[in-house]
């Protein structure tokens, strides 16, 4: 079969009849049949692109699709950097039609700013081996989970590049890449007597925000998405829909993680009282709103905890590590000590995968969910069962 040539293409700036001139990629492609066709695609505005220069680095992007047929026949090298601009340009818009949160994507371009580019981004595709992969990673001073995610993107953009005809479809060197994916510490988790003792210390809103986290599992951001129309004061349930992660708000973690959440009766009690001391009430606003942005948005829970939940657990005596997702490791932990079927723990977490608890296919009903809520409840308010 005839393989297209080699297209250079140029580049121009062109005007428009209304908004501001754009930059214009213009090459011809020779079919199978040897038939030449013209063909052109904006790169992007003047205003987005300043100078040709800038330009011509948007233009590689589109030149490697271009001509992805002919890089072993003495056309472009392709490197691991035009390779992740390439992925960046073609996948990343799909990735919002395919479920990804606004968090994944930013780990996504953390981790190939930060670390992949930084290390691999001048090496031609073939050039990348998985021992040296495997021992870079080693040497990343980063979690475990971290590494992994590091490894598994790489693996995902030289799938890409298997996919666009850089490499053969056994040309992926990420898939013999070993990555040790155990934790490096235990989550810490408090005991009953430290969590009332660190409650005790926390401001109004802290306690509250705190208190729904030790009480339903749920994650600081799905708490922070939480609006007062989410709370059903009757069924005793929060409707999660949306989370807030680094300034803005989306879908949460998983479709799992969209369901309704039983509520304690001293959970709801302390959501009470919290709404008549707060300066956002209505139905519509965040439960925990920021008054410096006018309530548009809920507060933000980087700063609460190291300004506020850190200095608190020092205070209330408490030397482990804590953040936010602690209270969500002590609710799982005292579940599984109270003895909750282990389905009920699962739902009641809302893991994607039945995998992450245990292997079992029977639905656990609200009831059910509420008594095993209830118990963990008890331990961390010294509750008796007969106030429940």
């Amino acid at each position: 079969m005839n393989r297209p040539r080699y297209q250079l293409g140029t580049l121009y700036s062109e005007p428009r009849k209304s908004g501001p001139d754009v930059w214009v990629y213009r090459w011809r492609e020779t079919d199978e049949q040897g038939r030449r066709t013209l063909r052109k695609q904006i790169v992007g505005t003047v205003r987005e692109l300043r100078t040709q220069a800038d330009a011509q680095r948007a233009a590689e992007t589109l030149r490697l699709s271009v001509n992805r047929y002919t890089i072993d026949h003495g056309g472009s090298v392709v490197t691991v950097h035009k390779l992740v601009e390439h992925y960046r340009m073609k996948e990343m818009p799909m990735d919002t039609h395919e479920g990804k949160t606004r968090a994944t994507k930013l780990v996504y371009q953390n981790c190939l700013k930060l670390y992949i580019v930084p290390r691999w981004g001048d090496y031609p595709l073939r050039r990348v081996t998985s021992v040296e992969v495997e021992d870079w990673l080693k040497t990343l001073k980063l979690a475990a989970s971290t590494r992994t995610k590091i490894r598994n993107l790489m693996s995902t953009i030289f799938r890409h590049a298997i996919r666009w005809g850089f490499l053969g479809q056994q040309e992926n060197p990420i898939a013999l890449v070993r990555v040790k994916a155990g934790r490096k510490r235990v989550p810490d988790t408090l005991t009953g007597e430290e969590f009332r003792a660190l409650m005790a210390v926390l401001p109004d809103r802290e306690r509250v925000m705190g208190g729904i986290c030790a009480t339903t599992g749920l994650r600081v951001c799905e708490v922070l998405g939480l609006k007062w129309e989410d709370i059903d004061f009757v069924r005793k349930t929060a409707n999660v829909l949306r989370s807030y992660v680094s300034g803005s708000i989306g879908p949460c973690k998983t479709e799992v993680s969209q369901q309704p959440v039983p509520l304690d009766a001293i959970t709801l009690q302390r959501l009470i009282a919290w709404r008549g001391l707060c300066a956002f009430g209505a139905d519509t606003d965040w439960i925990f709103a920021s008054e410096r942005l006018f309530g548009k948005l809920p507060v933000w829970p980087d700063i609460l905890r190291s300004r506020i939940l850190q200095p608190a657990a020092k205070r209330a005596g408490i030397t482990k590590h804590i953040g936010w997702h602690t209270f969500r490791h002590t609710y799982s932990s005292l579940l599984a000590a109270t003895g909750s079927d282990v389905k009920v723990v699962q739902e009641l977490m809302r893991h994607a995968k039945v995998s992450t608890t245990m292997e079992v296919y029977t639905h656990a009903g609200m009831d059910k969910k509420r008594v095993a809520q209830s118990k963990a409840v008890d331990v961390l308010f010294n509750r008796t069962p007969q106030q429940t």
